[in-house]
């Protein structure tokens, strides 16, 4: 697998504390930026680059980080085969990826610690697709793009 991430400066620490999870975890991970906290960038930029990436592989994800994950999200979600989410506890986390199958995930910079986000990464990188009727929910969200 394959990660993507990407931040604007409002998620900058966040993202790099995410890099040190991944790095724990032994995963390969690419960082599309930003570089830094103090010069104030904008999110759909970096969601742009995230999403891009991400749907060009089936096992890629993306996680993106920005002040409260909620822009992030909205505009990675505009990227054709992107199903984006916002996590912000162990069920969301565990139900994206089991329900929605989310090919990105969204964390907020400003309303969560690095700890909250590696339990809920655990959550999310161990959960599995469940298929059958949830299957046929993304087909629809398909059809809509």
């Amino acid at each position: 697998m394959k990660v993507f991430v990407g931040s604007d400066h409002a998620g900058f620490d966040l993202k790099e504390a995410i890099k040190n999870y991944l790095t724990e975890k032994k995963l390969e991970f690419i960082d599309l930026g930003t570089d830094s906290a103090s010069k104030s960038v904008d999110y759909p930029d970096y969601a742009l680059e995230v999403a891009k990436e991400t749907v060009k592989d089936n096992n890629s994800i993306g996680i993106l980080v920005c002040g409260t994950g909620i822009g992030m999200s909205i505009a990675a979600n505009k990227v054709k085969g992107v199903r984006a989410a916002l996590i912000y506890d162990e069920y969301t986390a565990e139900v994206a990826k089991k329900h929605n199958n989310a090919n990105v995930i969204t964390f907020g910079g400003r309303t969560m610690t690095p700890l909250e986000v590696d339990r809920y990464l655990t959550k999310f990188l161990n959960a599995e697709f469940e298929d059958g009727r949830h299957q046929n929910r993304i087909d629809k969200i398909h059809n809509i793009e």
